[in-house]
């Protein structure tokens, strides 16, 4: 009996006990790490989010960085401007959601960065683009990039 209950119990489903991946790595990903986007442009989000099983949502934070913080996902070192207070600095957040089912999305979203808000110019310099993907089960993984925000 307890060799048969063995058996049953090991060849239960685990479930999915794996991080979901985001591929910054793939053919024309953007934005890549140090890159600069454009005030008053817009530009096209392109990563690979891919999991064992199913994957979930994703969420987009784009922040300054004129404190030089960093993030645990940063993998290189770009040119930082000096530090500075904020004034008006940009803020991106957002939540999406991918189709139910997939084990694979590649992204091609447009995200427009507006020249300013109602008090005025938004402030130029370092910002962190940062990702943050879930799958289905809640497993985590993230991406942050530096880059920076200026004006042509």
């Amino acid at each position: 009996m307890l060799v048969l209950m063995f058996f049953i119990y090991s060849c239960e489903e685990e479930g999915d006990k794996e991080n979901p991946v985001i591929d910054i790595g793939i053919e024309n990903a953007f934005p890549q790490n140090c890159d600069t986007l454009y005030f008053g442009e817009a530009f096209t989000f392109k990563v690979l989010f891919t999991d064992n099983v199913e994957l979930g949502s994703y969420n987009i934070d784009i922040h300054n960085n004129f404190d030089h913080h960093s993030h645990s996902t940063e993998v290189t070192e770009c040119s930082l401007d000096p530090v500075k207070e904020p004034e008006n600095p940009f803020r991106f957040i957002q939540d999406f959601s991918i189709a139910d089912g997939l084990r694979e999305y590649e992204t091609n979203l447009s995200i427009n960065i507006p020249d300013g808000n109602s008090e005025g110019l938004f402030d130029e310099g370092d910002y962190h683009f940062f990702v943050n993907l879930v799958d289905k089960e809640g497993w985590t993984s993230q991406v942050g990039l530096s880059i920076k925000i200026l004006r042509r």
